[in-house]
């Protein structure tokens, strides 16, 4: 049996109610900017959910590149795919997919990706650990993984804490789960930012040679 999603009932929505514009566009922005993607690169989207993450993205790798996006919820894959044909985004590609356990053929390419990235997503998985590492065997070595995701927030900022805590759970997803903090030890050169109070969270590092 599929394992449930959160977003089933709340997909076409989704992109209405997730605070994006005014909170969370911040972090995607934050850690694509920092990609630096040349044109023609091909990024494998980990829990793209609606495919927020698609037009940061097309910016930089242009119609030679591609987008792989895998989720567990075909809800939100159908608005991932009508977002991609209203915009004539013909290089990306939609797995239904739980990434926690997606494989090579799965992902139907025997070519590594340039780039993974995970946007809010890891911390929704109880096995964040299994994504991750599925990111990091998916892209060449040299290339880029970036986890965006979130924590309470920190300093001045963290008077919104209920706030944070209360969209998090209304969303699925584990405040407390930290999904970078196993990068260190296993990508090169890491980057970190930070965004909206510490709320978000961005790491991007490379990927080691085999």
């Amino acid at each position: 049996m599929k394992r449930p999603t959160p977003y089933t009932a709340s997909a076409q929505l989704y992109d209405v109610i997730s605070f994006e514009w005014p909170v969370y566009r911040a972090g995607r922005a934050a850690a694509i900017d920092q990609l630096s993607l040349p044109p023609g690169s091909h990024v494998l989207d980990i829990g793209c959910g609606t495919g927020l993450n698609f037009s940061l993205l097309q910016q930089q790798i242009g119609p030679s590149g591609s987008i792989t996006g895998v989720d567990a919820s075909a809800q939100m894959l159908g608005q991932a795919r009508r977002r991609a044909d209203s915009e004539g985004w013909s290089n990306v590609t939609l797995i239904e997919a739980d990434a926690t356990t997606v494989d090579a053929d799965e992902l139907g390419d025997e070519r590594r990706f340039d780039a993974a990235i995970a946007t809010y997503a890891l911390s929704l998985m109880a096995e964040w650990e299994s994504a991750l590492n599925a990111m990091i065997s998916a892209t060449r070595p040299g290339g880029y993984v970036a986890v965006v995701d979130m924590q309470k927030p920190t300093g001045a900022a963290a008077v919104w804490t209920p706030l944070a805590r209360l969209a998090c759970r209304l969303g699925g997803a584990d405040i407390d789960a930290h999904p970078w903090t196993t990068m260190d030890h296993q990508l090169a050169e890491v980057r970190s930012a930070s965004v909206r109070g510490g709320h978000i969270q961005v790491r991007l590092g490379s990927v080691l040679p085999d």
